[in-house]
């Protein structure tokens, strides 16, 4: 069985992200990292191929500078890394993103299960996961917590999914198409020999053409960035000879500020 799972490099989570005098977004020298939610699904495909003797596959759609994180994966124990880029590919378009995923996943051929991250944190979303499975026509999973079997010769999984409130545990028919949480398990640090062979790695590009498939019309159009508006805040301290005397106070002002 094959495994695929998509990564993307992302700027450090205490990068200061700003929006240049271009219009442009910038994190200045800032390294870029693996996006943090991968770490749980690249984890999870190198367990998982091992597990059932397969095959796992990484893939980043994108320009080079998600290379690093394709890097990363393969010193983490990835089988192979591929990058989908294209003039013309809008990855702010999930519509667009997931036509290029499902197309890469087909391409890469026998492929039973493709795992996810939980959500890409640049761009706060996971709509792209619902519309790759969707664009597959596979079974989609969300929020797994734990897959508890799975068995490539009856082509089934079995997973325990988080709910609110609670769990549930589901069996699907492979192929299929997850999201992991982050307690699925603990990502493992690259080796230094691995970190070594990915250096050299030579990280093939499938351009649209190479997936032999047309773009939709973009259902999205970005007009710009903007940096958040600064807010002034200012701090006040209640002053009061007993607790019950401050909440008073409190709510005094709670109901001048119209906010109760």
């Amino acid at each position: 069985m094959h495994i695929v799972t998509f990564t993307r490099s992302t700027p450090d989570t205490t990068a200061k992200v700003e929006v240049n005098g271009k219009g442009e977004v910038t994190w200045g020298d800032a390294a870029t990292v693996v996006n943090p939610w991968d770490e749980y699904s690249l984890e999870e495909a190198i367990v998982q191929a091992k597990n059932v003797g397969g095959k796992a596959t990484v893939i980043a759609i994108g320009t080079e500078m998600h290379n690093e994180a394709l890097k990363h994966s393969l010193a983490m124990g990835l089988d192979a890394a591929v990058r989908v880029w294209s003039d013309g590919l809008d990855v702010t378009d999930s519509l667009h993103w997931a036509t290029a995923a499902a197309a890469a996943v087909n391409k890469v051929g026998d492929v039973g299960l493709v795992i996810f991250g939980k959500e890409s944190v640049d761009t706060g979303t996971d709509q792209h996961i619902y519309q790759t499975a969707r664009k597959l026509g596979w079974t989609m999973l969300s929020y797994v917590a734990k897959i508890l079997e799975l068995d490539a010769a009856n082509k089934t999984i079995k997973v325990e999914k988080v709910l609110e409130g609670g769990k549930q545990v589901l069996t699907a028919k492979l192929p299929a198409v997850i999201s992991v949480m982050k307690g699925i398990n603990e990502p493992r640090y690259p080796s230094f020999i691995g970190i070594r062979k990915a250096s050299k790695a030579e990280i093939p590009v499938w351009s649209l053409s190479d997936l032999g498939v047309t773009l939709p019309a973009a259902s999205t159009q970005l007009v710009g960035y903007s940096n958040l508006p600064v807010q002034e805040v200012v701090t006040e301290i209640i002053d009061g000879a007993t607790p019950q005397e401050k909440a008073e106070k409190l709510v005094e002002k709670l109901l001048e500020a119209k906010v109760l």
